[in-house]
């Protein structure tokens, strides 16, 4: 049955991100995407199939007993797109991966575990697999092998994740300059000033929401970015124009901007202070720095940059890759046991029908071979066979079930 189990996948490590991208399949809705994935579950006469896309990661989980080859791969990606130039579609076929039998149950527990992700460490990717597999489920194209390996990997990913510090130490620069503003405790009347509404700004966002500050304000060349960034907050949105006549004060800047210079120069700074003259935490996460070094120095600034944080990040990104051969230690104990759980499964599938059988056979003793005899005699020596006939049946049903799942763990 291991021979039958595949995964054809492509990540980070094989392609530009903005390729992956290209490689998930396009279709405008939910119902698209399940019409895409029932096609190539029945075109390729595939028993099971599970499908994630992620930013970093494309993969398809399947069993199949038809030859999985090059030719394989490239009429598989030509079914998910077709309408790639030739060119293409030999481009992409060549950087998909195939992995079969154990080494894909192994890079299914190391991608559950984190071990192959773009970030060492990050769960989200359990949530991400489960998702995939409960949409998969659903639309009835998986079946006992994809679930019992997920499981499994589930399980094994999440010991891994409490008995090793693959997930400790924070490897975000951003996530990192929060929590060193957040060694402060804020409220929700804490004023703060986002300086650009990019991606590091937005990431810096979503983290800060869950301390729900009310009083936040936005600038950035593009009003509808700043506006959507500002929304999450119920904050106000403004045009980075704006900036040098803001007077509303603040608490904290976080800024970062597309600006190859300093912007926040320490005539802007003084003005935005509003007549203030008290501390203030300003985080700088641009490269380069888009506060002035004289703001620093001429005014009273908890000053967080990401020079530093970054020194820190790689530090942590070091210790969580040496983490990664305890994780692996875990995950080939989990491993090892995998080909037996997966025996006794085929075991339990083969004899799925015994009860009933036996039940059958219980009634046809009852209802007919024996109906005569069982007919004469009173009612308590009847009950009496009903309920021994009841025992067997248990018994029965449960005997040879054992004697599978013994067979399968001496083999």
């Amino acid at each position: 049955m291991l021979k039958r189990f595949h995964i054809l996948t492509v990540s980070h490590k094989h392609t530009q991100l903005s390729t992956l991208a290209d490689l998930a399949i396009q279709a405008p809705d939910e119902d698209a995407l399940r019409t895409k994935l029932l096609r190539l579950k029945s075109e390729f006469g595939l028993d099971e199939l599970m499908y994630m896309a992620t930013c970093n990661r494309v993969m398809y989980a399947f069993s199949t007993a038809n030859p999985v080859n090059a030719g394989f791969i490239g009429a598989f990606t030509d079914l998910i797109h077709p309408r790639l130039s030739e060119a293409q579609l030999t481009e992409y076929t060549g950087i998909f991966q195939l992995l079969s039998g154990m080494d894909a149950v192994n890079h299914l527990f190391e991608v559950a575990a984190s071990i192959d992700s773009l970030v060492v460490g990050e769960r989200q990717i359990l949530r991400q697999l489960r998702e995939a597999y409960e949409r998969s489920s659903a639309w009835g194209l998986t079946g006992d092998t994809i679930k019992l390996a997920l499981q499994h990997a589930i399980v094994a990913a999440k010991s891994v994740y409490s008995k090793t510090g693959i997930g400790e130490k924070s490897v975000s620069v951003v996530a990192l300059a929060i929590r060193q503003l957040l060694q402060k405790p804020l409220n929700e009347d804490t004023r703060i000033l986002f300086i650009g509404a990019g991606q590091t700004n937005e990431l810096a966002a979503k983290i800060l929401a869950k301390q729900q500050p009310r009083n936040v304000a936005v600038f950035n060349r593009s009003l509808d970015k700043a506006q959507r960034l500002a929304d999450q907050f119920g904050g106000k949105a403004f045009p980075l124009s704006d900036l040098d006549g803001y007077t509303e004060g603040f608490d904290i800047a976080i800024v970062c901007t597309g600006a190859q210079h300093a912007i926040v120069t320490p005539d802007l700074y003084k003005r935005l202070l509003a007549g203030e003259s008290g501390e203030k935490t300003v985080i700088d996460l641009s490269v380069p720095n888009n506060v002035h070094p004289d703001v620093v120095s001429d005014f009273p600034v908890r000053f967080i940059e990401i020079e530093g944080l970054r020194k820190m990040a790689q530090a942590n990104q070091a210790y969580r890759e040496e983490e990664v051969k305890k994780a692996r230690e875990i995950l080939s104990a989990f491993l090892d046991e995998f080909p037996m759980l997966l025996k006794q499964r085929q075991a339990e599938i083969a004899f799925r029908s015994v009860p009933e059988e036996v039940k059958a056979v219980k009634h046809k003793a009852i209802n007919e071979v024996f109906r005569g005899e069982l007919d004469q005699l009173d009612p308590s020596a009847r009950a009496l066979i009903e309920k021994m006939m009841d025992y067997m049946e248990k018994k029965c049903v449960g005997i040879p079930m054992r004697v599978a799942r013994e067979a399968a763990a001496m083999r």
